[in-house]
């Protein structure tokens, strides 16, 4: 039996089919990526670590907070204040998964951030997380990593299938009018719409390009998710206005068409 330690270097196997189907979808899920008995060591505590951080805004009552804030308690970078949730989230296996999806020799950490949609919890709008960051290329992925099962009525990610090489309504900050725009966008165009259950231990990845949103949380229980952004290791950094806010915190001390290589972005796996 493999030590829980180790799990965290295992190397999950990636077939050619399903890096040709990250590469036209935009997005995949991977069944039975992590044991049921890591996510019971590791969730509770992340879920500790988002308790602490996110007491504020989990104290506000729901109907007085933002169409943002009802989506989910957000808390970024974990690894920064909690540094015995490193070997988590650095580890080697979702790293090198990330890599061989996105066919590069390696991945940086961009940052992690937990998204936890609470009983109640209301819709996330369609949006892209590319919008937001300074990347000069489009070879960047999110791991979304249940820690619990999320059937349809908890608030699982939709994706529009493909729509990662759509121009139209990418500039839109996630928002009531982002939802409205992409939603009609998206019937208009009759593209493929995708939305999966997740089973504990399943894993999804998509491009930072790919549209998607998640439905509200109808459940009594809370929807705790662990989401960890990659970037191509030889990542260059492409800094405008929209984006600036996002390179000074994430990517300190890197100015624009320099290598994404701050403290706060260490590699985290590389090709031999």
């Amino acid at each position: 039996m493999m030590v829980l330690s180790q799990e965290l270097e295992k190397h999950y196997t990636i077939s050619d089919e399903h890096i040709e189907q990250f590469n036209r979808d935009g997005h995949i899920l991977l069944k039975d990526v992590l044991s049921k008995e890591l996510l019971a060591e590791w969730g509770p505590k992340i879920e500790a670590a988002v308790a602490r951080r996110g007491e504020s805004q989990a104290s506000v009552p729901m109907e007085e907070r933002t169409l943002y804030d009802q989506a989910f308690v957000q808390i970024t970078n974990l690894w920064e204040t909690d540094e015995e949730l490193i070997p988590f989230l650095f580890n080697k296996c979702l790293a090198r998964i990330a890599a061989e999806l996105m066919k590069v020799d390696g991945v940086r950490m961009y940052h992690d951030q937990a998204l936890f949609k609470e009983p109640g919890g209301g819709f996330t709008p369609w949006h892209t997380d590319q919008r937001y960051w300074p990347v000069s290329s489009d070879r960047n992925i999110t791991a979304w990593i249940p820690l619990c099962d999320i059937p349809l009525e908890k608030g699982p990610l939709e994706f529009c299938t493909a729509s990662q090489h759509i121009l139209e309504n990418r500039e839109l900050a996630i928002s009531a009018e982002s939802e409205d725009k992409i939603d009609k966008m998206v019937k208009l165009s009759d593209m493929e719409k995708s939305v999966q259950p997740f089973d504990l231990g399943d894993v999804s990845f998509h491009f930072g390009a790919t549209f998607h949103r998640a439905g509200p949380n109808k459940t009594n229980d809370m929807r705790s998710v662990m989401t960890i952004i990659y970037v191509d290791k030889d990542m260059r950094m492409d800094i405008c206005e929209r984006n600036q806010g996002d390179a000074n915190r994430w990517c300190p001390g890197c100015e624009q068409g320099d290598l994404m290589a701050s403290p706060l972005n260490p590699i985290l796996w590389e090709k031999e």
